[in-house]
């Protein structure tokens, strides 16, 4: 029997990205959809369940991952369409990229960056290789090569120092005993104001949403818990993190398997995930503690989960109260559990699906390297 396809492991870099696409949900439909097809994937969601998230074939799931571990993250932009014969050979292209991603002092021009006419000038002139270029060409070479005009940013890696050890025995129970393995994390903050969105309106005359600066309600976060054997979610809503709200849904978690078994839960490198009370009723129950490494927490599964929760009850909202939003989220839940095998019924909703602008943009990361 063919090994279930999977996702490969991502790199903190890819981790970073795919929950930023997901999460915030502001690029293209189809850039969403393929990042939590990946995502969803490389944590040990099954195709079935995933096919299932995001309303498409199973078949397309699998095209998806394979072609993302095979060139990457380019997969996100599938390439359906062609054009006229390019003018410029692919060793031009690599050096068009490789130039224009260098710092122009290392290349002997004195300044900092590149402008399109400096970059044009510099590649007619060069020695070592003449290429001569117009700056509208340029900009579209530099984009399909996914070269765009960016702020610089900090970056951080992970140091934990259990980094591999935690992602394999993540990828251990996800694999082999997916049909006793749970996710847990929380999600938030949640705030009450109007969150912008999508929906069908008149040419001309999108649904508008009041502005407002005030924010007196205060922030919740929703402590959710996700089983991988049955493609359920649920959760309650709290007024803060903390060790015991994660004590009570972990406990909601054992009580999905009374058989008295081992069951494992993944979770955030949270310390309120991760007290001595919380460990050692965790080893009374038979439950063990599936960590996610420092600053990865794109290894969760339950991520994949928050996306489609955050579109459907957030998105292009604008809730008076928590308590509102609680009615509303556990409404979602419960529609979404009760349709959760029927993918007919979900393809209907699959148009809906709108980009999301509501956070600002996290930290990019750089992929980290192992030890040789």
């Amino acid at each position: 029997m063919a090994e279930p396809v999977r996702a490969r492991r991502l790199s903190s870099d890819e981790g970073r990205r795919l929950q930023q696409l997901v999460r915030r949900g502001d690029q293209e439909s189809i850039r969403v959809r393929r990042a939590l097809m990946v995502m969803a994937s490389a944590s040990g969601t099954p195709v079935p369940a995933i096919a299932r998230l995001v309303c498409a074939d199973e078949d397309t799931v699998r095209d998806v991952i394979h072609a993302f571990n095979e060139i990457g993250l380019r997969a996100l932009d599938p390439q359906w369409a062609g054009g006229r014969p390019r003018l410029i050979c692919d060793d031009d292209i690599a050096f068009i990229v490789a130039t224009a991603t260098a710092r122009p002092s290392t290349l002997g021009r004195p300044f900092t960056r590149w402008s399109l006419r400096k970059l044009a000038d510099y590649l007619a002139t060069d020695a070592a290789r003449t290429v001569t270029i117009g700056r509208e060409r340029l900009r579209q070479i530099l984009r399909d090569n996914e070269i765009s005009w960016q702020r610089t940013r900090t970056w951080k890696e992970s140091k934990d120092p259990d980094f591999d050890t935690k992602l394999d025995r993540i990828e251990h129970v996800t694999t082999h005993i997916p049909q006793r393995c749970f996710a847990f994390d929380q999600f938030g903050p949640l705030s009450i104001r109007p969150h912008h969105g999508s929906s069908w309106s008149p040419r001309a005359h999108p649904d508008r949403l009041p502005a407002t600066y005030h924010r007196t309600h205060g922030i919740r976060y929703f402590h959710g818990c996700y089983s991988l054997a049955d493609d359920q979610l649920w959760g309650v809503i709290r007024r803060r993190k903390g060790a015991d709200h994660t004590l009570s849904a972990l406990k909601s978690i054992r009580r999905r398997l009374p058989d008295g078994g081992p069951i494992y839960v993944i979770l955030d490198n949270l310390s309120a995930n991760k007290t001595p009370a919380i460990r050692a009723w965790a080893a009374r129950n038979k439950v063990e503690l599936c960590l996610t490494p420092t600053s990865a927490s794109w290894a969760n599964p339950i991520e994949a989960q928050f996306g489609p929760l955050r579109m459907f009850t957030m998105a292009n909202s604008n809730h008076p109260n928590h308590t509102v939003l609680a009615r509303r989220m556990h409404q979602y839940l419960r529609w979404r559990n009760a349709n959760a095998r029927h993918p007919d019924v979900l393809t209907a909703q699959r148009r809906e699906r709108a980009r999301v602008r509501s956070q600002r943009q996290q930290r990019w990361g750089r992929p980290r390297l192992k030890a040789a």
